[in-house]
């Protein structure tokens, strides 16, 4: 789920050099390429097929037949992204269950560590999880090929759940502040197994993790130092959330 106020991707502030400036068809020649975006795909479409399930789950918590709708559209789009997904791993002729496969329990664990005890929470959760989720996709995005980037940032499209989940729970604020503070410290939790989750995940998988450093000669300068810079600039993009649903980071 992509939200205005996302991470600058440094695609945006640099020339793209390497893999980046490559098409699929020349950069999948590279094995361990091939198999760093197999597992993002993999991981990526798992998410937003988790994210489907959740929002028409959370559907059932709304105060109004109106929020239900709204989040029911939203959880259409989620769905609609996970076959964009599918389908690009069957036309590079992989098995999109078995790309999905090794990321099921972690994010599945991370979704029963966090279930939302209210309506209010799971606003919170899809706006502050889905987000940094969609931030850290859009920095990789942006040293993966040309076709494979263009897809990544299309699925990570804005669904609407970000403006939806501010208005709300700004609205619950003002009507008991009490509620912000209960809410700023599950943005907190969020966050933190959020993070935990990612760097979980990316441990688990070589490939993933030899493209996160840039060892598949992915732009230069991508570095170790640079994936730190990466992640003060999710951090950062965080406190901007937190600010806009008007809860303190």
């Amino acid at each position: 789920m992509e939200t205005p106020d996302n991470a600058t991707a440094p695609e945006e502030a640099e020339e793209l050099t390497g893999i980046a400036a490559q098409d699929w068809a020349t950069a999948s020649a590279e094995p361990q390429y091939r198999a760093a975006v197999v597992d993002l795909l993999g991981a990526l479409a798992y998410g937003e097929l988790a994210a489907f399930e959740r929002l028409a789950e959370d559907a059932k918590l709304a105060p109004t037949l109106a929020d239900k709708a709204e989040l029911a559209k939203m959880a259409s789009a989620e769905f609609h992204h996970f076959e964009r997904l599918r389908d690009r791993l069957t036309a590079i002729e992989e098995e999109p269950t078995t790309a999905m496969e090794p990321f099921a329990k972690a994010l599945d664990d991370f979704h029963r560590q966090t279930a939302p005890s209210d309506w209010l929470e799971g606003l919170v959760k899809a706006y502050v999880g889905d987000s940094i989720a969609s931030d850290f996709y859009r920095e990789v995005a942006a040293r993966l090929d040309s076709d494979t980037r263009a897809l990544v940032l299309g699925v990570l499209d804005d669904t609407g759940h970000g403006n939806f989940a501010v208005e709300k729970v700004r609205a619950a604020i003002d009507a008991d502040p009490r509620v912000g503070g209960r809410l700023a410290l599950w943005a907190r939790r969020l966050m933190g197994e959020a993070l935990s989750q990612a760097q979980r995940v990316v441990a688990e998988r070589d490939a993933l993790s030899t493209m996160l450093v840039g060892g598949v000669g992915l732009a230069a300068g991508f570095d170790l130092a640079a994936v730190g810079e990466m992640f003060t600039r999710i951090t950062k993009a965080h406190t901007k959330r937190m600010a806009a649903l008007g809860l303190a980071a």
